[in-house]
């Protein structure tokens, strides 16, 4: 994708659909280019809230998504397998959701950026890599319900509670 200025961020929805509806309307509201979601978003019918995005969207499979075959279909050539590699303004990021090979990943400086899920926890690390966990958007294990926006240009990431 070329002249991306923000892409809104989010993990670990949990099928948490008020959660999803702040998410959309917030993205939609900042008039974001782009939206990533690395992984879990549990069920296909997220898809309904999902759909009302201004942007495209880009979904890695998470560890518990659990209807692989449903998501499939009704995110057909959005959802991918994880670690999933894209360019933001010849920029290369790669999305995954468990963190398990984090530490191999974050010395592969091939990679500009880095967005991940799985712990619930808010990771901002600014160097190259950048790290981006923008927390989890369906708040069931923190009680806060985050996303975060990153500002391709200058690499700035906002952490938003929804």
């Amino acid at each position: 994708m070329d002249n991306v200025k923000t892409v809104g961020i989010m993990s670990d929805s949990h099928d948490n659909m008020n959660a999803l509806s702040k998410a959309v309307a917030l993205f939609n509201e900042r008039n974001v280019d782009l939206v990533i979601h690395a992984g879990d978003l549990v069920a296909p019918f997220t898809a309904a809230e999902l759909k009302n995005l201004n942007s495209p969207l880009i979904i890695t499979f998470g560890n518990n998504d659990g209807e692989i075959l449903g998501l499939s279909k009704v995110f057909e050539g959005q959802i991918f397998m994880p670690p999933h590699e894209i360019k933001v303004n010849n920029k290369r990021v790669l999305v995954y959701h468990d963190p398990l090979l984090q530490d191999q990943l974050e010395q592969q400086t091939d990679f500009d950026v880095i967005v991940y899920g799985h712990l619930h926890k808010v990771d901002v690390r600014k160097g190259k890599p950048l790290i981006i966990n923008p927390g989890e958007c369906g708040g069931w294990l923190s009680g806060q319900e985050t996303v975060a926006i990153w500002h391709v240009d200058n690499n700035d990431v906002e952490i938003i509670e929804l």
